[in-house]
């Protein structure tokens, strides 16, 4: 068993600039949709104003909640920050920001195929705007900034094709925490792979 302590310390200037007190406000709500795994909420808010944030507001602000696991997952596993693959602290600090910073220039044209569309941002598929921008961009890269109105053309295509990838809004649906395939059970990889390699030959040479 590994045990994690986690210290966590702020400022004498930061602690001094907190309120004393904090009101907040508690909200409760039923769920009535059928498969969902709560049947009621208490949420826990400092929105006070309870007629310009109501009950109904605020749950459906909730339920939109998992649109950022959704973006967590556009990070980790479309852009493959799963594995990171630098070695030391300062590296993978940068290699984490230039994710971000990919992550957002994606989002930014995400946007603007949708106002040129007049659609929501969240309807355009993440993933097929990257396939769009990887088959774009051998021709981006041969044109050059030699013709601009040739390439705000070419941009304006981009979006096009951007807007094309469609994904369908279903808020309702629920599927079973289960998996269906079975993956074999190995141990986990504690060493470097070297030493793990030598191992192997050793109990190889030992037999």
């Amino acid at each position: 068993m590994h045990v994690l302590f986690v210290v966590l310390s702020i400022d004498r200037k930061s602690y001094n600039a907190l309120p004393e007190s904090l009101t907040i406000r508690e909200c409760c709500f039923q769920v009535e949709q059928a498969g969902f795994r709560c049947k009621k909420i208490v949420l826990a808010t400092t929105l006070l104003d309870a007629d310009e944030f109501s009950v109904n507001d605020l749950a459906l602000l909730y339920r939109a909640r998992w649109h950022a696991e959704l973006d967590l997952r556009s990070l980790k596993t479309v852009m493959k920050m799963d594995v990171l693959r630098c070695k030391t602290p300062e590296l993978v600090h940068k290699e984490i920001w230039t994710h971000i910073l990919a992550y957002n220039l994606i989002r930014t044209i995400m946007a603007q195929a949708a106002t040129k569309h007049d659609i929501e941002p969240r309807s355009i598929s993440f993933k097929g705007t990257i396939q769009t921008l990887d088959a774009f961009q051998p021709v981006i890269a041969s044109m050059g900034q030699n013709d601009p109105a040739c390439c705000r053309q070419l941009y304006e295509q981009l979006l096009d094709c951007v807007a094309s990838h469609r994904v369908g809004n279903r808020p309702d649906r629920f599927e079973p925490r289960k998996v269906k395939r079975r993956y074999g059970s190995y141990d986990w990889l504690t060493k470097p792979r070297k030493e793990e390699k030598m191992l192997l030959v050793k109990r190889h040479n030992e037999i």
